[in-house]
């Protein structure tokens, strides 16, 4: 039993008594209206819901949900399940009732918090009739406990529970990339140890300001944002809507920014509309010019003050970040699992080597296995897979080893590079393997490409589905066919023969959540491509044309 680690609600407790008047969080509210919350104001909220839930009389250690887009009271709800002596399920706001419903009844929740959501009608019945629903003060239009009336109701919860360390704290339920979501199961010890950890290798403090906007159901978000801010007694900004975005970012001015490589490639997308790629790529080059224009730019994304920048989740594009480079702004890859609480390898503002996801963390140990497979072991691996034993002997072997499914390899100096999936490499009609990660890596260095997958299961070739940036639109096809014909040939003249596309299919309809082929965490689901595409592919692969426009 891990008896000295501060827990997260033991170092929120701290700053909830030595600095009570400090601001915690920011809320953007309608219009320009803006709500702010100090220390000792999200204790006396957190401590009233505490209170109401203990009233409930339920067993404890009884899992709750929590449904909503990110905000102030979703930190405000999770430290009081966790006060009342309970466990909080996170759920992803953008799921659909039947993805829903299956993770309530699984984990056997006992009541759901629910807060700001864009399509509330599309995951209303997914939840149980007869479980009760606490509306959280920025919440849709419906039948609720509201959130005012019980803090209104109730005196503060007096005492300042202590949970053990190596108490299940949370259930985190995976997105879903391969398959259907698991439970994973998370101590205070394993959040705790993550967190601190990162607290104290980035030296974040009371004076560095988060933004938070990415899905608190996600380990990274949760981890990065909420728990690194709660150790660190750091700031933290929320964003009203995507409209209010670039408001909402230069509000906050963030000292430590984390983005999913599609957000980076879409604040890029965005400078590209007002500059062409050309004409950065012209002013770059002129020293004096280029600095002075880049760090217009970084500016103007809101992110002149971030001593940090961090991408993770998902690969990002080495070209992307050889851009943001020339910018001035050095963004530092991360790698991690929901099953280590995003805690692996990552680089560092003074180890930076671009093409890997940095060294191991401090008390990771990483080994590779079969395949190539990365496997780490550290203290904030998870507990295991909730209500599911076999999927959790897969996952850790004897020795603690998390497998993580994806290969690797590691040069002298510790850095690992990812080299794709295990389980993406995918067998062509000649019966060669082709592994597509490092492919599509490649097709996202492109300045025009903001989406790339490259599938080729039982064809003769492989082909390169590509979503186009939006600021593309006013350039013709013509143009731009001869632009990618020359992109395929520069790209194959680089790889195995095995490996070479038979072509580029440009494809109409970017990917996104809302039609299922981008996780919540804005991953691509290759399997869900192959299903959308499955029945094209062979078609456009038999055309043999260089580059194939398509409004699939």
């Amino acid at each position: 039993m891990n008896t000295k680690l501060q827990t997260v609600l033991e170092a929120f407790y701290e700053k909830e008594r030595a600095r009570p008047d400090d601001v915690f969080l920011v809320q953007p509210m309608a219009g320009a209206e803006v709500a702010t919350y100090t220390f000792a104001e999200v204790g006396e909220q957190s401590r009233r819901m505490a209170a109401y839930l203990r009233s409930l009389g339920l067993p404890e250690g009884s899992n709750i949900a929590l449904i909503s887009n990110n905000c102030a009271h979703w930190f405000i709800a999770d430290l009081a399940i966790w006060m009342a002596g309970f466990v909080s399920v996170p759920i992803y706001p953008v799921l659909t009732a039947e993805s829903v419903r299956p993770i309530l009844e699984h984990c056997d929740a006992k009541l759901v918090f629910v807060g700001k959501l864009a399509d509330w009608p599309a995951m209303a019945s997914g939840i149980p009739e007869h479980l009760p629903r606490i509306g959280l003060p920025i919440r849709p239009e419906g039948e609720f406990l509201e959130w005012e009336s019980l803090i209104a109701a109730n005196e503060p919860l007096a005492e300042s529970r202590k949970p053990n360390p190596d108490e299940l704290a949370t259930i985190i339920y995976t997105s879903g990339t391969t398959g259907d979501p698991k439970g994973v199961m998370h101590s205070f010890s394993t959040l705790g140890f993550a967190a601190k950890s990162g607290v104290e290798l980035y030296n974040i403090g009371a004076d560095d300001r988060l933004l938070s906007y990415l899905p608190l159901a996600h380990v990274a978000e949760r981890a990065v944002v909420e728990f690194c801010a709660i150790y660190s007694g750091a700031r933290v900004f929320f964003v009203h809507s995507l409209d209010t975005f670039a408001a909402d970012l230069a509000r906050a001015r963030p000292t430590l920014f984390f983005g999913v490589p599609r957000i980076w490639s879409k604040l890029q997308s965005g400078v590209h509309k007002k500059v062409a790629p050309a004409t950065l790529d012209w002013i770059l080059r002129v020293p004096w010019l280029g600095r002075r224009f880049g760090a217009k730019i970084v500016s103007g994304l809101g992110l002149d003050q971030a001593r940090l920048a961090i991408s993770g989740a998902a690969p990002i594009s080495e070209g992307l970040l050889e851009w943001y480079r020339r910018l001035g702004l050095s963004i530092l890859e991360g790698y991690g699992m929901t099953e280590n609480a995003a805690y692996s390898h990552g680089m560092r503002p003074d180890s930076i080597r671009i093409g890997t996801v940095g060294q191991p963390q401090p008390g990771v140990e990483v080994r590779l296995g079969a395949g190539d497979e990365v496997l780490v072991r550290s203290n904030a691996t998870m507990l295991g897979y909730y209500r599911n034993p076999e999927a959790t002997r897969e996952c850790l072997d004897e020795d603690g080893f998390l497998h993580t499914g994806d290969a690797g390899a590691i040069d002298s100096d510790g850095f690992l590079r990812i080299t794709g999936r295990v389980k993406d490499s995918f067998k062509t009609a000649k019966g060669k393997f082709v592994v597509p990660a490092p492919i599509e890596s490649r097709l996202l260095d492109h300045p025009d490409i903001e989406q790339a997958c490259v599938l080729g299961r039982g064809l003769h070739a492989p082909l390169g589905l590509c979503v186009l940036g939006a600021h593309v639109a006013d350039q013709g096809k013509d143009t731009l066919t001869r632009q990618f014909e020359q992109l395929l040939q520069q790209l194959n003249a680089g790889l195995e023969k095995h490996e070479r596309l038979s072509g580029l299919v440009l494809v109409g309809e970017e990917w996104s959540v809302e039609n299922g082929c981008l996780t919540p965490t804005l991953k691509v689901k290759r399997p869900a491509l192959e299903m959308r595409y499955g029945k094209f592919l062979e078609q456009w692969a038999e055309q043999k044309t260089a580059v194939t426009w398509a409004d699939a």
